[in-house]
């Protein structure tokens, strides 16, 4: 499978290389840089590490998207909206690690999806999605006497809060409640709050250092506490997954899947 990289000179993207260059049954086909990059024609291996791969990297989508089979994407939303567009076009698979995308944003993701293979995630590792599986069962089965609050942090660069990870642990509390997350979340503390109401999922975020992600989900009830977590060490973790995506979906009928489908989760 010939899988490409998007945003290929950023730290995720080189990361994707090498695992992509580690992986048996893939090979990197090509890395995509934003229109008048310094990178563009370099090539893709040397950045990143591994030696010449004779792999160009290019400003040129339309023309790399008729030589791969697929597309690994954690980029920015208005990037990854068009590369879905371009995905859908060419009918290859586009792996989206991207987050902070607007309703409107995501719903041209799901257009897409009626032509091209989607697997849309807020977090790739196989360690989040357990997580969210288990923070979903968890809520089903604790009452509204049990209050959800969920705390992450990440780098100090990082431009979106919460963070896409910590909204898949809400969606899955969400579901576990049968409960609208947009409905029932609260982002901002501040001033006289007044009392918590009960049923509400709250979020807390935190930025600095070079924190790769770390997540909690908190269930408190009276006199007890159930604390699910989850801390990332490495981008690797993320880059393996979303390479596991890639293979998983070669193949598969056009459609936009999530991470809880690669990992029969669901």
């Amino acid at each position: 499978m010939r899988l490409a990289v998007a945003g290929a000179t950023g730290r995720m993207g080189r990361t994707l290389a090498r695992i992509i260059h580690e992986t048996p049954g893939v090979t990197l086909g090509g890395g995509l840089e934003r229109s008048g990059s310094e990178f563009v024609g370099r090539d893709f291996g040397e950045l990143a590490g591994l030696g010449i791969l004779n792999v160009p990297l290019t400003d040129q989508a339309p023309e790399l998207f008729t030589r791969i089979d697929g597309i690994i994407d954690f980029t920015v939303p208005a990037a990854s909206v068009e590369l879905a567009g371009l995905s859908a076009q060419a009918r290859i698979v586009h792996v989206i690690g991207t987050t902070g995308l607007s309703e409107t944003q995501e719903a041209a993701i799901d257009a897409a999806a009626r032509h091209a293979t989607i697997v849309k995630s807020g977090n790739m590792s196989l360690g989040v999605n357990l997580l969210a599986a288990l923070v979903k069962r968890a809520a089903a089965s604790l009452g509204e006497d049990f209050d959800i609050e969920i705390a992450e942090m990440h780098h100090r660069a990082k431009v979106d809060a919460p963070s896409g990870t910590a909204l898949l642990l809400g969606e899955a509390a969400a579901a576990g409640r049968a409960i609208s997350l947009k409905e029932r979340s609260v982002r901002v503390r501040d001033g006289h709050t007044g009392a918590r109401e009960a049923g509400d999922i709250g979020f807390a975020t935190l930025r600095g250092g070079s924190v790769v992600g770390d997540h909690m989900v908190m269930f408190a009830g009276d006199g007890e506490r159930i604390e699910l977590s989850h801390r990332a060490e490495s981008r690797d973790i993320f880059a393996r997954g979303a390479v596991k995506a890639a293979i998983w979906a070669k193949g598969k009928k056009p459609g936009r899947y999530s991470m809880a489908d690669v990992l029969d989760l669901t």
